[in-house]
C-alpha cells in the first residue's frame, strides 16, 4: 500500500474517532437542553452577592455559609476583590448577609473560596469551617473555628497533599478528617480538557486524616459535590458529566463501596442533605454547553432538583425550580430551610424563594 493510501485512512480513522468524541461530549454536556420555567412564590436576589456564592451549607440553627466569589481561568468574573464567607440567618426576616472576620495568620488577599463544610464537635459544641481554597490556581483546604458571637472564622490550620490536587468539594467527618473530591486527574490545562473529551474516568475521592490519606474511590468522569447521609453512613457524590449521584456506603474511613447510582437528568454541582428527611438537594447546570460560552445573550440556565428516599429501590427525583437565565445564571448549589430555599450560583447571584412541597 502506497504512502499516501496510508496517510489518508490515518486521517479517516482520526476524523472518525474526532467526530464520535465529539459526539459523545455533546451528549455527557447535554449541549442541546432547553429549560421551560418552573419557577417558585417570592423569590428575590440574596442583596450583597453580584460574584456568586458557589456553595453554602446551613448549621441546624438556619445560619448559612455562603462561599463567594470563587475565581477560575474559564470563568467570567464579576469582582476583582478576594472571596468571602458570608454567614446568613434564615430565621430573621430581613435576609441580610454578614461578612466574617477571618482572625489569624492567613492570608485574605488570595483567598479564593471553592466547596465548603461544616462540622460540629459532639465534645464541646465547637463549629469547625472547612473551605476549599485556590490561591494562585492551587489546591489547598482551609480549616477554621466559628465564633458565633463575633461572626469570626478563627485560622487554625492549612492542608495540602499531593492527592489534594484538583480539589472542588469537601465534607467534613471530624475536627482534622475529611472526605474530598477531585474534578480533574491531571493539573496541566490542556490536559484536563483532554479527560472529559477522551470521556476519562479517572476522578476520584480522597479520605484525609492526620494519620491517613488515600484514594478511597475512583471512576468518576467529573467528580463535583459531595455529602453525607445524617446517619454518616453513607457517601453521596455527584458525577457531573454522567448526569448520576453515586452512592457509597461507608464501611470504614477508608473502605467504600459502591450502593448505587440514581440519574438526575442534569449536570448537578453541589449536594446538600436535609438532617431530618435525609433528602438530597442538588445545584444543577441544565446545559454544560451554556456554561462553557457564558454567552450573555443566551446565558446558562440554573436547576434546583431534590432526591427523596435515595436509599430505596425507588428514589424520586423532583425538578423543583428551573430558570433559562433570565434570573439566576448557573445555579451551583441548593439548601433549604424553614420554608425558604437558597440557591448559589457560581459566579452570578444567589436567590431565595418560597418553598412549596
Amino acid at each position: 500500500m502506497g504512502k499516501l493510501a496510508v496517510l489518508s485512512l490515518s486521517f479517516a480513522a482520526l476524523a472518525v474517532l474526532i467526530g464520535e468524541r465529539v459526539i459523545t461530549l455533546r451528549h455527557l454536556i447535554l449541549y442541546h437542553r432547553e429549560l421551560s420555567q418552573n419557577y417558585l412564590p417570592n423569590c428575590h436576589y440574596v442583596e450583597g452577592i453580584e460574584c456568586g456564592a458557589e456553595d453554602i451549607t446551613i448549621l441546624e440553627n438556619g445560619l448559612a455559609f455562603l462561599s463567594t466569589c470563587v475565581k477560575h481561568p474559564d470563568l467570567p468574573s464579576y469582582s476583582d476583590d478576594p472571596g468571602k464567607i458570608y454567614t446568613l440567618n434564615l430565621l430573621d426576616s430581613k435576609i441580610k448577609i454578614k461578612a466574617t472576620n477571618i482572625k489569624g495568620d492567613f492570608d485574605k488577599d488570595s483567598f479564593n473560596p471553592h466547596g465548603i463544610s461544616l462540622y460540629t464537635d459532639d465534645k464541646d459544641g465547637a463549629v469547625y469551617l472547612f473551605v476549599v481554597n485556590h490561591p494562585q490556581g492551587k489546591s489547598q483546604v482551609e480549616i477554621f473555628r466559628y465564633d458565633e458571637d463575633e461572626n469570626a472564622l478563627q485560622y487554625i490550620k492549612t492542608i495540602k497533599h499531593e492527592l489534594l490536587h484538583n480539589v472542588n468539594d469537601i465534607v467534613a467527618v471530624g475536627t482534622e478528617s475529611f472526605y474530598a473530591t477531585n474534578d480533574h486527574y491531571f493539573t496541566n490545562g490542556i490536559l484536563k480538557l483532554v479527560e472529559p473529551f477522551l470521556s476519562l474516568p479517572w476522578c476520584d475521592v480522597v479520605y484525609y486524616s492526620p494519620q491517613t490519606v488515600q484514594v478511597v474511590a475512583g471512576g468518576f468522569l467529573l467528580a463535583n459535590g459531595i455529602n453525607i447521609s445524617p446517619d454518616r453512613r453513607h457517601l453521596y457524590v455527584a458525577d457531573l458529566l454522567k448526569h448520576k449521584i453515586v452512592v457509597l456506603e461507608i464501611q470504614k474511613t477508608t473502605v467504600l463501596s459502591h450502593v448505587k447510582e440514581v440519574d438526575v437528568g442534569s449536570l448537578c454541582d453541589n449536594i446538600e442533605v436535609d438532617r431530618e428527611s435525609g433528602d438530597l438537594w442538588l445545584g444543577c447546570h441544565p446545559n454544560g454547553l451554556k456554561c462553557v460560552f457564558h454567552d450573555p445573550n443566551d446565558p446558562p440556565g440554573s436547576e434546583v432538583i431534590r432526591i427523596e428516599n435515595i436509599l430505596s429501590e425507588k428514589p424520586r427525583v423532583t425538578q423543583l425550580y428551573s430558570d433559562d437565565g433570565s434570573v439566576i445564571v448557573a445555579s451551583s448549589v441548593a439548601t433549604q430551610y424553614g420554608g425558604k430555599l437558597l440557591i448559589g450560583t457560581v459566579y452570578q447571584k444567589a436567590l431565595i424563594c418560597d418553598l412549596k412541597l
